[in-house]
């Protein structure tokens, strides 16, 4: 399938990171929609953007994109998607993907009745370290994998003015950690541990200025018996040059030893009984996340150009929905939740 052009939806905060990404990845953007029209041209302006519009039918009309890239916060994202599809063009919205559970089951339903391609933005596992680590761990470096934990601490969550610089919806969201910030390691972990098992999770609120919880612990247990930590607060920041690189620090360990990710996006090999040295690899260049999302959208060009296996399909994301609606269920009955049993409907 030839990509020639590609349409956005949405010229907010995130966007210009998928624009960037788009644009070093030499496919045209012919068109943004936004429903602020001020906003729409100020993007298109700084991306060299032919056309601006309010209305992303019409866009989709106009242009005929090969692929629409939704970037707008989830109450926008069954519209759209249904816009897309109706017009079977290939599309990646961003996540959370949609407002809830059964209308991101519906999106990925109606994708797969279409046969149209639907990937979901979820770009934390192309990071070059968490890359790097599932290289590892196909390499079999680190032996059998017994644990992994992540300890997110970006800092940006203190105070009257938590988030109102980024994202200013934060603050209204009646679920926030979880949701927002805690499905990236969901999918993290699943990516790189394998399906969940089990979950068991207490969440808390600290920041009063914020509707939805800001800190939480969650333990995963794994298919293979191993287990997993996110041990997560937006408040507090950690060592590093930037906390919002990594969001945190890592700790992958196995029968051969431990790999440690660093605030830096560094990597640390400590093999059993021996002394830890800094393992090199490429870390990727000033982009956000080390330029996860070109990577992810270079993957679904891929995937589009030559049929290659997609990762993150809506399909498969939905999966991460289901445990994170049995992480919130876990915390509301002070229970360990069996995602055998566990029905996210009738809970």
């Amino acid at each position: 399938m030839s990509i020639e052009r590609v349409a956005v939806v949405g010229a907010g905060f995130f966007a210009a990171f998928q624009l960037e990404a788009w644009q070093a990845l030499g496919v045209e953007v012919a068109g943004i929609c936004d429903t602020d029209a001020t906003r729409a041209e100020a993007m298109a302006h700084r991306f060299d953007i032919a056309r601006t519009y309010a209305d992303a039918a019409a866009m989709c009309d106009e242009l005929q994109p090969a692929l629409l890239d939704i970037v707008t916060p989830p109450a926008a994202h069954a519209a759209l998607v249904g816009i897309a599809l109706q017009r079977r063009i290939p599309t990646i919205c961003q996540k959370p993907f949609g407002d809830d559970l059964r209308q991101a089951e519906a999106m990925s339903e109606q994708a797969q009745r279409l046969q149209v391609p639907l990937i979901v933005h979820e770009n934390f596992r192309f990071t070059p370290w968490f890359r790097e680590c599932r290289r590892l761990l196909d390499a079999g470096q680190i032996g059998r994998v017994h644990a992994i934990s992540f300890r997110l601490r970006p800092g940006d969550g203190q105070g009257p003015r938590a988030y109102l610089d980024r994202q200013p919806y934060f603050q209204t969201m009646p679920r926030l950690l979880v949701r927002e910030t805690a499905v990236h390691f969901v999918d993290t972990f699943r990516h790189l541990m394998g399906e969940v098992l089990a979950v068991t999770a207490r969440l808390r609120r600290i920041n009063p200025v914020i509707a939805g919880e800001d800190a939480g612990y969650v333990i995963f247990e794994f298919e293979d018996g191993s287990t997993g930590l996110f041990d997560g607060n937006r408040l507090n920041d950690h060592t590093a040059g930037n906390p919002r690189r990594t969001m945190g620090e890592m700790w992958l360990e196995g029968s051969a030893g431990v790999l440690r990710l660093d605030g830096d996006a560094r990597l640390w090999w400590k093999p059993h009984h021996g002394d830890e040295q800094e393992h090199r690899y490429d870390r990727g260049g000033e982009a956000a996340f080390g330029g996860a999302c070109q990577a992810l959208q270079a993957h679904v060009l891929q995937h589009l150009r030559e049929g290659a296996p997609l990762q993150n399909s809506a399909q498969d994301y939905v999966r991460n929905l289901q445990i994170q609606s049995a992480i919130y269920h876990s915390h509301s009955t002070g229970r360990r939740v069996d995602m055998r049993t566990f029905n996210p409907h009738h809970p």
